[in-house]
């Protein structure tokens, strides 16, 4: 059995209002918080560049009724 606290989970990019699919073939992935294209996933590039989570995710809004 594993006694770590469990992690966060990190956000994830399809749920936040920034994030969009592009019509770059090279860069499919978009970021408008951060305004950058990318081949990966934006929550990634932000990782690996920063060691840190994305400091810009803003959950999408449900349906409204």
């Amino acid at each position: 059995m594993d006694s770590r606290p469990a992690r966060p989970q990190a956000p994830l990019c399809t749920r936040c209002a920034h994030y969009y699919i592009t019509h770059d073939v090279s860069f499919p992935y978009g970021c408008r918080a951060l305004d950058f294209k990318s081949r990966r996933p934006p929550i990634l590039e932000v990782q690996d560049a920063s060691g840190l989570e994305c400091q810009y995710f803003l959950a999408k809004s449900g349906p409204r009724a």
